[in-house]
């Protein structure tokens, strides 16, 4: 089993404790180093090179979005979720701009958290539920481009829909009766004709360009 290298930050040491006594009971996470803020948080992303940091977004000093913004721009392969309090809308879009892969609530389950990490590591973008309704509907709100759009084909347009609602490509394979496979073929066709790199790009340009329905 691949080992996963799990940074902590967050400047409660209390969560920091609960966090890293779940991760040590799961086969396959290593903590490799805590931060209290984001500061602590850059350094030791330079230092310890982890593979997944959970990044907590009101610390002291730098915070959560400016530390995600420095290490993304350095690191662009150590994958970010953001682990909050917070449902604003301000705060998802300003994580997703600098390029978070995930977005969960505090209130988390131990088994959800596992999962989102696993996830993410795997090359997904996770995002709380509630946190996608509110997110969709402020872009709904906000964005109105039209214009020439790359021509998607009627499968593609599911696939991209069930992507917006935050399934992983198992899901949409058994919602949509296909193989996985399949589903990362229809994937890597749709990111090359709206010209994006990822899931979460893929959902902004969607929904931007009102191009599914929810």
């Amino acid at each position: 089993m691949t080992e996963i290298k799990v940074l902590l930050a967050d400047d409660h040491t209390l969560i920091r404790d609960g966090i890293r006594k779940i991760l040590s009971l799961e086969p396959g996470f290593r903590v490799v180093g805590e931060a209290a803020n984001g500061q602590e948080a850059v350094r030791l992303a330079r230092e310890l090179s982890p593979d997944i940091i959970l990044m907590d977004i009101n610390m002291p000093g730098m915070n959560g979005i400016e530390a995600s913004q420095q290490i993304k721009k350095e690191f662009p392969r150590i994958e970010i979720i953001a682990l909050t309090i917070h449902r604003d809308e301000e705060y998802i879009y300003e994580l997703l701009k600098v390029g978070v892969s995930g977005y969960v609530l505090k209130d988390i389950s131990a088994d959800e958290l596992i999962m989102t990490i696993r996830r993410v590591f795997s090359g997904e973008s996770v995002f709380n539920p509630g946190i996608t309704r509110k997110l969709l509907g402020e872009f709904r709100r906000l964005s109105g481009g039209d214009g020439d759009l790359p021509k998607l084909s009627h499968r593609e347009l599911e696939v991209l829909e069930h992507v917006v609602r935050g399934e992983n490509n198992k899901e949409i394979a058994g919602k949509l009766f296909i193989s996985e496979k399949t589903v990362k073929n229809h994937l890597t066709n749709i990111f090359r004709k709206i010209d994006v790199k990822d899931r979460t790009q893929a959902v902004l340009y969607a929904v931007r360009n009102r191009l599914v329905k929810l």
